[in-house]
Parts: C-alpha cells; sequence; structure tokens
C-alpha cells in the first residue's frame, strides 16, 4: 500500500473538506523502487486549474520510503482530482492513481470533495425517522365525488382493489384512478406515525393534477381537492408538529401536465395558457418548437411539457417571489422540500431555492433526487454542485438502497461496505449523515417482493404481475429478509427512511403494484413489531443518530459495524445466510444486550461473542 487516503497514516483529514483547510499526506512507495522525488498533482473541476506540489522526502521506515507533505484546500469549493508523480534518479518517470503504479496518462485520480463548511445545514432530518406517504393510497376517511375536479377521474369504491394498470384504447396508461387517501386520513394516522418513530413524513405531490401520481402538476398553488384544502395542510403540518413530526413536500419543478394551469392544452383552467396563446403569461416557460403542438417535454413525454428553469418569471413564481411557491408552503407549515428529478434542475435554480428557503424558514431542509454518487455526478455533459455547500442539504441515497438490497439478496457484505465508504469518503459529513436511506420507494418494486422472489424472474405479462402473490416459502423468506435489512437500516448514519407499507408487509412489482393501498386491518405483526421497536431507538439512542460509524466486520453473509457518541455505543451485527453465524466483536461495556430481543451477552476480555440466526441480526446496547 503506497497510498490509502482512508487511513489517518497516509491521509488527514478523513474524506471531503471545507474549504481552506490543511490536508497532510504520506506516499509509502517500496525503498527497492529508488524514488527520489514526489510530486502531488491536483487538477481542480470547477477553477479549471491544474497545480503541482512537491513532497518531500522523509526517510525509511519498514523498508519503505516515505514523502510527506501538505496542501490547503482551495478558497472556493470545488471537485479536487489528485494523483502522483515518482521521480527515480535515471530521470525515468512513474504514475500513482488509485489503479496503482502506471505510465503516464494511465493514472485513475482519486476525488477530494472542498465544500463551503460556513453555510448552515440542519441536522433534525439526518436523526430521525422519515416516512414516504403516496398520498391517494394510505388512508381515506370516505369515498370522494370527483366531479367538477381536474381530469376524467376515476374513484375505486372499494379500498382493496386492484388498480388499473392496463393501456386504454389509445395505448396509454393514464393514471386516472384514485382510491381517495386524503390529507384528513393521514392526520388520522398521526399517532400510527408517532409509534413509528416517524420524525419527517415526506408526501409525494399534494397539489392539483389530473393523476393520481400527481407528478404532472396542475397548480402549484393549490392543493389537490381530492386531498383535502389548504387549511387541511396547514392542520395537518401544526398536528405533526406538536407531535415532533416534520412534514417534507415534494417539488416537480422540472415540468408541469399538459392540463395545467399555465399549459392548459385542453382548456381545463380559465387562465390563458401557453398552448393556448402566445400572449399567455406563461408562454416563456415553455420552449416550443413547432407552435403549439411541438415542443420540449420531460423524455419525450408530451403530457409532461418541460419549463425553462432560467427564465425570469419561472423563477419569480416558484422561488422569488414575495409568495413564491417555495415560500408560501414553507409558511403554510412544511419544513422541508424535496426536489424531483434535480438531475434536470440547473445548479443556480437548486442554490437559489435553498437561498430562499434559509431565508425564509432558517432550519428548513433541502433533499435532491440524485440515483448515484451525487458527490461527483455528471448530467448532460455537467459536473453538478448539489453538495458543495449552495445546494442541497441532502440526497436520495440510492447508492446505500442498491448496495443494501444486494447484499440481503446473498451478495458480499464487503461489497455495502465498500460502497458506502466511498460515499462516506466523497460527501461532506453533513450531507452523509442527512442522507435520505430507504429500500423501497414509489419508484421501485416493493421490497417485500424484491427480497422474497428472487433470483426468480418476474411474471412477464403486466396482468400475471398485477395478480401474482409471493408463495408462503417466498414471503418467509422475504420478510425474514427484511426484517434483517431494517436493523441495518435504522443503525446506519443518515434518516432511515420507510416507504409506506413497507413495515407491514405490503408486496408488489413495478408502478402501479407497488403502490397499493395500506391495508389496515392486515399488517403483518412480525414486520411491524421490528419497525416500531427500531424506531423507537432511533429516536432515543444518540448514538444511533449522531455517532460515528466504525466497521467491525464485513465478508460473505456477515456484516457488523457499531455507532458511538459520547460514550454510547450501539453495534449492529446482521447475517443473511442460511446458516448460523458465530461471531466474536470488540465490546468495552460490562455486559451486552440485544435491544430487539432482550437477550444479553456476557462480554470476556474485552469482547463479546454472538451466534447469529439465519437471515436475522442483533442491535447490542
Amino acid at each position: 500500500m503506497i497510498f490509502n487516503p482512508r487511513d489517518e497514516t497516509y491521509k488527514t483529514p478523513y474524506g471531503a473538506v471545507s474549504t481552506r483547510t490543511a490536508i497532510t499526506l504520506t506516499l509509502r512507495p517500496a525503498a527497492t523502487e529508488r524514488f527520489t522525488a514526489c510530486t502531488l498533482v491536483i487538477s481542480l473541476e470547477f477553477a479549471g486549474l491544474r497545480r503541482e506540489i512537491p513532497l518531500s522526502p522523509a526517510g525509511e521506515q519498514d523498508g519503505r520510503a516515505l514523502f510527506s507533505g501538505a496542501y490547503i484546500a482551495p478558497s472556493e469549493p470545488d471537485l479536487l482530482w489528485l494523483c502522483f508523480r515518482f521521480s527515480r534518479e535515471n530521470g525515468e518517470t512513474v504514475w500513482l492513481g488509485k489503479n496503482g503504479l502506471c505510465g503516464e496518462g494511465q493514472a485513475v485520480c482519486w476525488q477530494q470533495t472542498v465544500y463551503d463548511g460556513s453555510t448552515h445545514c440542519p441536522d433534525w432530518f439526518g436523526r430521525g425517522v422519515t416516512y414516504q406517504i403516496f398520498p391517494d393510497r394510505f388512508c381515506r376517511l370516505s369515498v370522494p365525488d370527483p366531479a367538477g375536479m381536474l381530469g376524467d377521474r376515476v374513484v375505486h369504491q372499494r379500498w382493496d382493489e386492484l388498480m388499473e394498470y392496463l393501456p386504454d384504447a389509445q395505448g396509454e396508461i393514464r393514471n386516472r384512478d384514485f382510491y381517495g387517501g386524503s390529507l384528513q386520513g393521514i392526520e388520522s394516522k398521526l399517532d400510527y406515525l408517532q409509534r413509528l418513530g416517524v420524525t419527517t413524513l415526506y408526501l409525494n405531490p399534494i397539489f392539483e393534477s389530473d393523476s393520481n401520481h400527481r407528478y404532472n402538476t396542475g397548480d402549484y398553488k393549490r392543493v389537490d381537492p381530492m386531498l383535502g384544502t389548504e387549511e387541511d395542510l396547514r392542520r395537518l403540518c401544526a398536528k405533526a408538529k406538536e407531535r415532533g413530526i416534520h412534514v417534507m413536500l415534494d417539488g416537480v419543478f422540472n415540468h408541469t401536465g399538459d392540463n395545467s394551469r399555465y399549459f392548459n392544452a385542453r382548456g381545463s383552467y380559465p387562465t390563458l395558457g401557453a398552448a393556448q396563446s402566445k400572449d399567455s403569461p406563461y408562454y416563456t416557460w415553455y420552449d416550443f418548437q413547432e407552435w403549439p403542438r411541438r415542443y420540449i417535454s420531460w423524455w419525450g413525454i408530451t403530457t409532461l411539457p418541460a419549463v425553462n428553469e432560467s427564465h425570469p418569471d419561472y423563477i419569480d413564481y416558484i422561488i422569488e417571489g414575495e409568495d413564491s411557491v417555495i415560500r408560501h408552503w414553507l409558511r403554510c407549515g412544511a419544513d422541508a422540500w424535496r426536489l424531483d428529478v434535480a438531475d434536470e434542475l440547473p445548479d443556480e435554480f437548486i442554490a437559489r431555492i435553498r437561498r430562499v428557503m434559509t431565508e425564509e424558514k432558517p432550519d428548513s431542509f433541502l433533499l435532491g433526487e440524485v440515483w448515484e454518487d451525487g458527490s461527483n455526478k455528471i448530467a448532460y455533459s455537467r459536473r453538478r454542485k448539489y453538495l458543495l455547500g449552495h445546494e442541497t442539504d441532502g440526497l436520495m441515497n440510492y447508492p446505500f438502497r442498491v448496495s443494501a438490497l444486494d447484499y440481503l439478496r446473498g451478495g458480499d457484505a464487503a461489497n455495502f461496505k465498500e460502497a458506502m465508504e466511498t460515499i462516506r469518503e466523497n460527501y461532506p459529513p453533513s450531507a452523509f449523515y442527512s442522507a435520505m436511506n430507504m429500500l423501497g420507494t414509489h419508484d421501485n418494486p416493493r421490497v417485500l417482493t424484491m427480497l422474497g422472489t428472487y433470483p426468480k424472474e418476474a411474471p412477464s405479462t403486466r396482468t400475471g404481475r398485477a395478480h401474482y402473490r409471493m408463495t408462503s416459502q417466498e414471503y418467509f423468506r422475504g420478510s425474514r429478509l427484511l426484517q434483517a435489512g431494517a436493523i441495518l437500516l435504522y443503525a446506519f448514519p443518515g434518516s432511515p427512511t420507510v416507504y409506506y407499507g413497507d413495515e407491514v408487509g405490503m408486496e408488489g412489482y413495478e408502478d402501479p403494484f407497488n403502490r397499493g393501498t395500506f391495508p389496515w386491518g392486515d399488517e403483518d405483526p412480525a414486520i411491524q413489531k421490528r419497525f416500531i421497536r427500531l424506531g423507537q431507538l432511533r429516536n432515543t439512542r444518540p448514538s444511533l443518530q449522531r455517532g460515528d460509524l466504525r466497521w467491525h466486520y464485513a465478508q460473505g453473509h456477515t456484516l457488523a459495524f457499531s455507532r458511538r457518541w459520547e460514550g454510547e455505543t450501539t453495534l449492529a451485527a446482521i447475517n443473511v445466510g442460511d446458516n448460523l453465524v458465530s461471531l466474536t466483536l470488540p465490546w468495552r461495556g460490562t455486559l451486552a444486550t440485544d435491544a430487539l430481543t432482550g437477550q444479553q451477552f456476557l462480554p470476556l476480555h474485552g469482547h463479546v461473542t454472538l451466534t447469529l440466526l439465519p437471515m436475522d441480526g442483533v442491535l447490542l446496547i
């Protein structure tokens, strides 16, 4: 090992750093290489600069030649790429990158994130538990009458009916069937959410729209009448806050619906829309190739005309205006926004939202939907700046979901550790601890189905997937792995996020089958009990909310790590295999108790020996 940036022997401080931080490096090539000089080569992504800094020879140790030095991180946030150039007495040059010693131009650089540490990042989100609700499907108090509402809506009379899933006569799936879940319905279940330990309630879009998912916004300033009224939202936010629960709204600002107040292709609104007249106040929001029929839309879906987020009128309406969309709903009681398809939004647009949110409500939280490592993401040929201090506070942690599911379905625990160490190394600490960690979302098949049916292929037809229910054997396996995965979810840094119904055993393949109605009265008690207990622990143990991360074991089917904060330690150990596993781990206390079962373990010489059941785990306190 010549250089390992995750080891303080080679680099301090660890991971991402704030601007103007001094970074110390030590390289340790074999003395037999006979290198006489070493130079650090830095490329600054956004500044477009290149720097070379000589490292000084620092003697030898254990057959290794030492080269040491330091550099100061730039005064502006940036993304740095590091590699090293060694020289020999004969003038030969050798480069060092993540791929080892190599020739010039072949080195794979190390990433160094430099962020603005002076900006405030609220820490309440990452400390607590998030619960995601698809509003139409969570709880209804009565069957609504869709008469007079936007679009051609159909309401299911029975809560447990199968959703519409086949294309219509025109070959399109329009998502016009509703079940009538409402804001008052959510309010009626706040005691249940509090029992789950929920501290953030993330609502998929609630604004007026003609679809049940409401990602094709009709009116940003109006709550969809099937969900309720603005007063209902205000009351929900107030009642939630009384229970220590923040409300996060979904902001869909890259596109609107074609059947919206702003585009109004079908004349549903009395206002003049961009598709009706070039004199419309909203005409400049859209990019028409041939007015009114050809225009830029999200991924070519014509019912989702894309907006021009750089136009001053749109910026004023959504962000800057006195009663902008961002300001208005924060004043109604929301504490956070989640930005849908953040990759599609310009950096400056996101930065403006962050500035206005901080101005309007200093402790509000901005989350971005990004599916990859957000520290180095390239979208539309541009490197993004989500986490450098002026845009999002945190991101949806899809890398966690992908690597956790891979591990739970039989992958090597070492791969999960490596994936998470990459994120921890690349993200500013506040962003790592404020990541939205999840196993399931509205965009993916239900986690129980993914765990229970693996590796069997899903039915090939939509009808087959619509009606599929797991066998008892599949359900048992999925349930066990989900409960093991819940330990990982709640013990790991970042906000553990539960997609409504995952905590009671809901199953289903892709959209819309992952968006069924909550099975009130038919919950799986074993799964639900596990989630309730984990929620209680997350909210009462500072080590799970803020503690550092220490890995103890990550091989094969077994994973163990601990969190420590001000003398309190919580240790998670998980076995996703089919056999018992014996594991000996460090333990400082006089007695270790599994907080999930109450079982106690007596340490010996600073270690505790566990026998982990198949597809299960422990949470030692």
